[in-house]
Formats: C-alpha cells, structure tokens, sequence
C-alpha cells in the first residue's frame, strides 16, 4: 500500500471538531478501516469533580510536531491516511478535546497506529491543559496528581 501523507490533516480549532467530517476526509477507497481516537472531557479527575479545561499551545511548534508524528507513523505502519484535530481554549464536559483518525487497509494496522499517535501526541506535542475544579485549578502534566492535590479517595 501506498501512503498518503500529502493527504493528511493536522490542526488546532477553537470550535468544535466534526468528527464525521474528519472520518470522511481520511477514508478512501483502498482503505478497509478506519479507528478513530475521541479524547474528551470527563467530570471528575483524581477523585476531584472537574468544572471545565482549559487547553493552550506553541502553536506553531504543535503543529510541527503533529506533523513529524504523521510522518513517523507513515514509515512505522502500513496506513493511508492521519487526522489529528485538537482543541484549544476553554472545554465544558463532554466536548471532544482531540480527535484522531487513521485508516489503512487492514484493521491490525490502523488500531496499533492510532494507539502510537495518541501516546506519541501526549508526549511530545506542546499542549497544555488546565483543569479546573470546585476548589481550585492545576495544569496537568499527564502524570497523577501529587498527594495534596488529589481530591478523596483518589488513586
């Protein structure tokens, strides 16, 4: 299989991702399958009731990086195409803070390879993500919590 990378999409929104939208770009004819990522904002974190995130990023520098990562990805797996599509700004609960797409002709590849984007993406991606509860707020570093800001009960 050929890869598309041409084909591929990267990009921060301050408005809400249309997921369908994204799906329709990344499939093709050649493509069997297609596994979709829907990171989203949830209500509670570490044992605190979350009320909204916040997201900020180097712009610029995110992007790059997205794109390094598609490129990446198109020389580890046998896949077509790539979108990923972050938020930045203020998030309610339940909105989609990133969405990725990845299609290929065999499900195998698309499922290992939409795994390694998010894991790659949280890694190495200038995004940053305030969280902020009834008590207070904290910028989360993809790590648990330190022990005094954990709410009760929280792993």
């Amino acid at each position: 299989m050929t890869t598309s990378a041409e084909h591929d999409r990267f990009e921060l929104l301050r408005s809400p991702i249309d997921m369908v939208a994204v799906v329709r770009e990344v499939r093709a004819d050649q493509d069997g399958a297609i596994v979709t990522f829907d990171g989203f904002v949830r209500n509670e974190s570490h044992g605190r009731r979350t009320l909204y995130l916040d997201y900020q990023a180097y712009e610029s520098m995110a992007l790059m990086k997205m794109r390094e990562i598609g490129q990446s990805l198109h020389e580890k797996f046998a896949v077509h195409r790539l979108a990923i599509v972050h938020r930045l700004g203020r998030l309610e609960i339940g909105e989609t803070s990133v969405f990725i797409a990845v299609s290929a002709a065999h499900r195998a590849a698309a499922f290992d390879a939409c795994r390694w984007v998010i894991d790659n993406l949280k890694q190495t991606v200038p995004i940053w993500k305030k969280e902020y509860f009834v008590d207070g707020a904290v910028w989360a570093q993809g790590e648990p919590f330190p022990p005094e800001v954990r709410g009760p009960g929280a792993p």
